[in-house]
């Protein structure tokens, strides 16, 4: 194992404990802390160098972060 695997590994466990239970309860901070693991799934990507994957990710990653925002921002607008 190489040292861009380890890292990617601890910042996956450590993204997942923070959006389980996120210190300020609210929906920016649960879509901030879910983008922690996914930068430790980046980082595993680009330990096995696997272009296509990590482009792959990148895309899928803009996708959802951009539906996130909108759930957000709709929920937030009706409650």
């Amino acid at each position: 194992m190489n040292v861009e695997f380890i890292i990617g590994i601890g910042l996956i466990i450590l993204g997942t404990v923070a959006t389980a239970w996120p210190s300020p309860k609210t929906y920016i901070t649960r879509l901030i802390n879910l983008e922690i693991p996914a930068f430790g799934l980046l980082i595993i990507m680009l330990s096995f160098d696997e272009t296509i994957a990590l482009l792959t990710f990148i895309a899928v990653t803009v996708i959802t972060t951009f539906v996130f925002v909108r759930v957000i921002g709709k929920k937030e607008g009706s409650g």
